[in-house]
């Protein structure tokens, strides 16, 4: 078998984020990206290192037993979603098995690792009693508070186009407007300003040709209270700089008359000229009403701007909060105790834990994500989180209070190795571990474990249904800690 062969086979399993599973006849492993567990596809082979089998799907040969026709019809095209052609809670239980199959390999690891040290015998089976499996989002669909949208055509020469990009491709635009994972509101905005900009023959920006003027629309609605923000974001490129604000105008005048279910807080206009295929703010101008809105999680209120860091799914982030919180509170915290919330974004989980610690520290490495956790904190009448802005690796030596609990919410990468020791080093009873992606919680276990920690509870919460992500929550407890009293067990 060779590059460019096609391969035909049934998907066995799925391993996280979205890779499907079979075996060939001749007992290879094949791996397929985006391919379902249970349906027989056919695929291109485009690797094969080490004894397996890299192939992009080209067809779904015969549909999976339990599959479902996704409430999509974007899906398939568009490359966000992935688990649109099953049922919910068939995604749930795909997302529950990979946790525990990476948390059963990491807790392996560790045991090999700890035996080889010790002249023990390795290869005991992993103790996962103390994962509790799954939370569902409670809004399974139109759960989206942020989108950006690209602009572009779906084909070279083709009409205009604003959504997604296509899957597998890095130029092909898919205009999305009927996705299932925002609300109307959403829709409606994206649809009306595709169709304003292509009336009026408005260029989108070539990245090969580094020519023309449409980029991205950015789009966010608190989810708790209704308000809306729009930008635009554009490249300086303009013929006529009079002619560029009057169609500004004539937009913004546009979007005020849709009949949205939430009310716009603020219309905005971005400039970025970066070469790179991301949103990047080099001058905002408010174009109507505001720069932010206002939204409400557990009771406590956050300032969101186009640009500030705030989970995706408002429903679901008050689950994942809550647990956070309820870990953390039955763990119990010493009276008048320190607590670290490091990769802090902007304070969210600090502020919830302020009322029940004599301080909380947040220390993330992004300005403006400090700047909105001391205004988010001033609004919610909070006077003992501070925030630091810096590289953890770099500031926690030069915090003069020491930690009795330490929060971590690290990047998708997990916790930089030469951060991990200085983490360790200050050997508070109890830890939290937050991880948006589980596989870095996986790579951070065996650290933890070897320094004398271990899990106690863990839970995922779906923050990204129909997607392959989701989030995972850790509490780990120091061998020579004292017992929970509320043993979740009991």
């Amino acid at each position: 078998m060779r590059k460019g062969d096609t391969i035909r086979g049934k998907i066995e399993y799925v391993k996280f984020p979205n890779k499907g599973i079979f075996h060939t006849e001749d007992g290879k492993i094949c791996e397929v990206k985006n391919a379902a567990p249970g349906q027989t596809v056919e695929a291109r082979v485009s690797k094969k290192r080490n004894g397996r089998i890299e192939a992009n799907l080209l067809a779904v040969v015969e549909r999976a037993p339990d599959e479902i026709d996704p409430p999509c019809p974007h899906f398939g095209i568009c490359g966000g979603c992935t688990w649109l052609q099953m049922t919910y809670e068939k995604e749930l239980a795909l997302k529950e098995s990979q946790v525990r199959s990476l948390l059963e390999k990491s807790l392996q690891e560790a045991h090999h690792l700890s035996g080889a040290a010790s002249g023990e015998e390795a290869g005991a089976p992993a103790d996962l009693s103390w994962f509790e499996g799954i939370l569902p989002s409670p809004r399974e669909l139109g759960y989206r508070n942020k989108m950006e949208f690209s602009f572009g055509d779906e084909y070279k020469g083709g009409p205009l186009s604003l959504g997604m990009h296509k899957r597998g491709s890095f130029y092909d635009i898919v205009t999305v407007d009927q996705c299932r994972i925002i609300d109307e509101d959403y829709r409606m905005i994206l649809k009306n300003t595709r169709q304003f900009f292509e009336d009026r023959g408005t260029p989108f920006y070539h990245r090969m040709q580094k020519k023309g003027y449409l980029r991205h629309l950015l789009v966010r609605k608190a989810s708790m209270r209704g308000q809306i923000l729009i930008d635009l974001v554009t490249t300086s490129q303009t013929a006529d700089l009079r002619e560029d604000q009057y169609e500004l105008q004539a937009w913004t005048r546009m979007l005020r008359s849709l009949p949205l279910e939430g009310s716009i807080a603020g219309i905005l206009h971005t400039v970025n000229d970066s070469v790179a295929d991301v949103i990047k703010d080099e001058g905002t101008e408010v174009l109507y009403g505001q720069a932010y809105f206002t939204e409400e999680l557990l009771g406590l209120q956050f300032n969101v701007t186009p640009f500030s860091f705030f989970q995706t799914n408002s429903w679901s982030a008050e689950v994942l909060y809550d647990t956070a919180r309820k870990y953390i509170l039955e763990a119990g915290l010493k009276d008048g105790a320190i607590v670290y919330d490091l990769y802090c974004g902007t304070g969210t989980i600090t502020q919830l834990m302020a009322p029940a610690a004599k301080q909380v520290i947040g220390v993330e490495i992004v300005e403006e994500a400090v700047k909105a956790a001391e205004e988010n904190a001033a609004v919610n009448g909070l006077g003992n989180c501070r925030f630091i802005a810096g590289d953890v690796l770099k500031v926690i030596d030069e915090i003069e209070e020491k930690p009795d609990f330490i929060i971590l919410d690290p990047p998708r990468d997990g916790i930089h190795p030469k951060a991990m020791p200085r983490i360790l080093q200050f050997g508070v009873d109890h830890i939290l571990y937050i991880s948006c992606k589980p596989t870095s919680l996986a790579r951070d276990l065996p650290a933890f474990i070897s320094a004398g920690y271990r899990p106690v509870r863990g839970v995922c919460i779906d923050q990204f249904p129909w997607t392959a992500n989701v989030e995972t929550v850790c509490l780990l407890t120091h061998d020579a800690a004292p017992k929970m009293e509320d043993d979740h067990n009991m």
